[in-house]
């Protein structure tokens, strides 16, 4: 593992070796142990797109470990006002020992790796947000205890969090069903591999792919960038909410996780976010836990 570029790449067996790591520095973070797998490394922090958790949960994260977190907005870097990406690549790798780059296309990630000499994280594309599912993966262990025999239903938009999300979980072992409108499906390469695996279902219903699931998520009908659409997107996505009727159809146990932010009322009513806010803000944490663990997996000595 050089680079986290996506969640495609990743074998079963390196998503749990990341997960048990982040188990481990959440544990010692918690005990107070000192972990500086990092000590006197650099990672550049690279946001085309702004966040909140994803800048936060990095920059926190490299100070515990040890390193220094240097974040670079579009203003400091010649990306898109004329240097190609394997330029700033090839300079960046000079300086840095890592890169977190949140940003549109998938192509500057890749062209990052490609051309870069040092690794590569992908802090969220257009196409995927593996960082994010890894968190997610976590925090379902933790509340579950195994992926084993375990149902994942989504529904909402088929973007870059249903991208990540169904090839996270199916990889893990779990079944995945998801519950996307017609005009906004996933990727097709996404898809593909879904149905490969056997235990994959998709419809336009969300009632019936929320069926016997034991974890639930969905995201914004309208995310960042998107929200020239917004009304659109309202009108699309009308029925698309997980409340009391999606609950009823999954387990009874099921769990519900957001990636955040939450438009309560819209993808998800105030009622059903608020009984599983311990679960949500868990999997909030755990972006810190788990992109350290990808941070000293790719950088540590």
């Amino acid at each position: 593992m050089k680079h986290l570029l996506t969640m495609m790449q990743l074998s079963k067996e390196e998503i749990i070796d990341l997960l048990n790591l982040a188990d481990q520095l959440k544990y010692e973070l918690k005990h107070e142990i000192p972990h500086p797998h990092l000590k006197g490394k650099t990672l550049g922090m690279i946001f085309q797109k702004a966040s909140t958790r994803t800048r936060v949960s990095f920059e926190t994260g490299m100070y515990q470990l040890g390193g220094y977190p240097l974040f670079l907005s579009s203003n400091d870097l010649q990306i898109g006002r004329g240097e190609p990406v394997q330029d700033t690549a090839r300079v960046l790798s000079r300086y840095l020992d890592g890169i977190m780059i949140r940003t549109f296309e998938q192509k500057e990630v890749e062209d990052l790796a490609k051309y870069g000499s040092v690794p590569i994280i992908n802090g969220l594309t257009d196409y995927c947000h593996p960082c994010q599912v890894l968190a997610d993966l976590m925090t379902v262990r933790e509340f579950k205890g195994s992926f084993d025999g375990l149902k994942m239903c989504y529904i909402g938009d088929g973007n870059n969090m249903a991208n990540s999300l169904i090839t996270g979980f199916l990889k893990v072992g779990m079944s995945v069903s998801i519950a996307c409108p017609n005009d906004y499906q996933p990727a097709e390469t996404v898809l593909e591999y879904a149905r490969s695996t056997g235990r994959f279902t998709m419809t336009d219903k969300p009632i019936e792919a929320a069926k016997g699931a034991d974890v639930l998520l969905t995201d914004v009908w309208a995310s960042m960038g998107q929200e020239g659409e917004a009304e659109k997107r309202k009108k699309a996505f009308a029925g698309y909410q997980i409340n009391d009727e999606i609950m009823a159809a999954a387990n009874e146990k099921a769990m519900v996780l957001h990636c955040l932010p939450a438009h309560r009322e819209e993808e998800i009513t105030e009622k059903v976010f608020e009984a599983h806010a311990d679960e949500i803000f868990e999997e909030a944490e755990n972006r810190l836990h788990a992109q350290k663990a990808v941070m000293v997996k790719l950088m540590a000595d």
